[in-house]
């Protein structure tokens, strides 16, 4: 062993094989890609568009979220005190800056690939993010895809955006029963 090398053991992610994978498991149990279209009176649409990744945990196992932040290369944890009849808090790491999960996440993901359901919204999650590199939140139509799009991702629930949209966008006689 020379003087630069680690010895056995040694904290260094570069040298401890199979943590990208533990990374991608731990993700595809724990791990959240969400896009969410929400109301916001001071953007020109009304609407913005906001974008996670996260992987949540009890706060006794803080450790694993610290490691897998610094395995991915960003994120912040933070504490979220529950209000159910958990005992302990939850702790979730996040990365919201799109310029992190552009150059970082979506990256890393990319070379690692997921291996459950999770990868689809993934993959979907990334489309968004293009989308909204080309500026396309910026319009209605562009709006109304990143909807559609999140539509089809995690909970699936109907998006808010679309509800809105088309009660705006129908005639004045239908919205009002006649």
């Amino acid at each position: 062993m020379t003087s630069s090398d680690n010895p056995p053991g040694a904290d260094n992610q570069q040298e401890r094989p199979g943590l990208e994978q533990w990374v991608v498991g731990f993700t595809d149990g724990e791990g959240c890609f969400s896009i969410s279209v929400v109301k916001n009176s001071g953007l020109r649409l009304g609407w913005q568009v906001q974008h996670e990744f996260s992987i949540t945990q009890l706060r006794s196992s803080r450790e694993a979220l610290e490691l897998a932040g610094s395995v991915i290369g960003v994120g912040t944890i933070t504490e979220n005190r529950r209000h159910d009849d958990h005992r302990e808090p939850l702790m979730r790491l996040s990365v919201k800056r799109r310029s992190d999960l552009i150059s970082v996440v979506i990256p890393f993901f990319e070379r690692n690939p997921l291996r459950t359901e999770k990868r689809h919204d993934f993959a979907r999650f990334r489309s968004v993010i293009e989308m909204m590199e080309l500026r396309l939140h910026l319009t209605e139509d562009g709006l109304a895809r990143i909807a559609q799009t999140t539509e089809r991702m995690n909970r699936r629930q109907r998006s808010r955006f679309l509800e809105s949209s088309e009660a705006i966008r129908q005639p004045s006689d239908i919205r009002r029963g006649r």
